[in-house]
Order: structure tokens, then sequence, then C-alpha cells
């Protein structure tokens, strides 16, 4: 009896070993995983730090004053504010109501004009440039129309801003299409059943349910418009004082004023991590009030 229970004894160790084997192995693997995964996130982060941080490192802060009077940085940023923020309008104008009949109807053909409508945000800044050029310039699809008119878009402020809507506001689109999508339907339902009116549920339901996505949207649409760069300088052109925004200036800038060049990008900078804080701040409040 008592060898026997010996032999089992043995045999019970024998069974346990491999699994405690495999425990160890499997715990070495998951160290040696989370190592390389934090590698590979410290590398990545660097990789996208380091650049930006260098263009803070090469100015020099004692010219940074003599800069910001440059007559060049002076009419890039005013120009760069005053098309950003119409193009934001415009995109707010155009995109809001769209994306919510998009979200709202079914139709033949939605899930080609869906993806029309976002084609914009994968687009080649060149191609987007020549596409408005062949479509608005005056041998352009409507530019003899236009023409006729006295209209002459290239070379001019307005031709800024139809480039910086035309990249940005698909932004705006897709994010105010996502927030009316995200809706609780049984509200619109109701309010539809009390109101009777379409418009009305609109702008007292669907329009403030949704409107955390569309002020991130239209926050993103800004900064896009901003730094809209190949677009703008195909179809606009860049003629400082008229249609040279920032990025623009920085392009003619980089080897004639290269103190400017870098004022002007740490500028698009800020302006890019401020609005990105603040998006990510309203995600995190609308998701923490669906929670």
């Amino acid at each position: 009896m008592i060898q026997t229970s010996s032999d089992t004894n043995q045999k019970k160790d024998e069974l346990d070993t491999p699994p405690k084997k495999q425990n160890v192995l499997f715990s070495l693997i998951d160290k040696s995983s989370l190592i390389i995964l934090g590698l590979l996130v410290v590398t990545y982060f660097i990789f996208i730090a380091l650049p930006i941080a260098s263009v803070f490192l090469k100015i020099d802060p004692t010219q940074i004053s003599d800069q910001v009077q440059n007559w060049q940085v002076i009419s890039a940023i005013q120009i760069s504010l005053y098309t950003s923020a119409v193009a934001t309008l415009l995109a707010f104008i155009l995109a809001v109501p769209s994306a919510y009949f998009m979200a709202t109807r079914n139709f033949p053909g939605k899930t080609i004009i869906d993806t029309i409508m976002d084609l914009p945000v994968v687009l080649p800044p060149a191609v987007a440039g020549i596409a408005l050029l062949y479509a608005f310039a005056p041998r352009g699809v409507l530019g003899p129309t236009l023409t006729s008119l006295g209209i002459t878009l290239p070379g001019f402020t307005v031709a800024v801003i139809i480039a910086e809507t035309f990249v940005a506001s698909p932004f705006l689109f897709r994010a105010a299409k996502t927030g009316f999508e995200n809706q609780n339907r049984d509200f619109y339902n109701s309010a539809r059943i009390l109101s009777g009116s379409r418009i009305r549920v609109f702008f007292t339901v669907s329009l403030p349910l949704a409107m955390r996505g569309i002020v991130s949207g239209t926050m993103l649409t800004w900064t896009r418009a901003m730094g809209e760069f190949g677009a703008t300088l195909m179809f606009a052109g860049n003629l400082p004082g008229e249609t040279a925004t920032m990025p623009l200036a920085i392009y003619t800038m980089l080897y004639s004023n290269q103190a400017g060049a870098i004022v002007l990008s740490i500028i698009l900078i800020v302006i890019s991590f401020t609005v990105l804080v603040l998006v990510k701040l309203l995600e995190q409040k609308r998701l923490g009030a669906k929670k």
C-alpha cells in the first residue's frame, strides 16, 4: 500500500510538471512581449515627437519679436485666419444638413454618394488641386460660365476658401453623420409624434444631441483648413497678400527667411495641438455621458 501510494504521488508530480513549465514559459513570453511593446511605443513616440520638438529647438527666441512684425508673416497669419474661418463656416452650412440627411434616410446609391463626400479626405493634395482647376478655372467645366459672369477664381482669396472647404469639410461631415447615427431613435420618433415638424425636431432634438460630435468636427475642419497646402497652391496660387496662407508662406520663406518659416510652423503646431486636446476632452465627455 505504501509503495502504491508513492507511485501514485510520483505519477501525479509527473503530470503536474508540464503545466508548470508551460506557465513559466508563457510568463516569460508575456514579459518579453511587454518589453518589446514598450520599446515600440517609445520608438514611435520619439519618431513623432523628435521632428516636432526640433522645430522649437531650432528657433532663436530673440528673433521671434522681429518675425511677428514681418509683413509676410503677418499677412500669412491674417489670410489663414480669415480663409479658414470662412471655409469652416461654409463647411458647417453644407456638411451638417447633408450629414443629417445621409444619417436619417435610406435611398438607392446612398453608399456611393456617401463615399464621394468622404473622398477629399484621402485624395492626394495634388489631385484635389487639379480637380478644382478643371472644375472652376477659366478653361474648366464651369470656367466659361463663371467668366461670363465676370468671376475669376484662381489667384484670388476666394480660391483659397474653396480649396480649404473642399479638403476640410469631409471631417465635419463625417463627425456630424456619426453623431446623428448614434442617437437613440426613440427620442427622435417621440419628438416627431409630439411635434410633427421635422425642422423643429432637428433643431430641438437631433442637433443638440449631436452637438459634441459636431463641435469636434468643426474644430478639426478648421485646423485642416488652416494647414491646407497642396490644393491651395495648385488652385489659388502662392501670391503674398492674396493667397499666401501660412503653409504657403512657410514654403516660400524656408530658404529666404528661415526664422519666419519656423515661427509660422510653431504657430500651426500650437494650434493643432490645442485643437486635438480639446477634441479629446470633448470625446471623453461624450463617452462619459453615454456611460
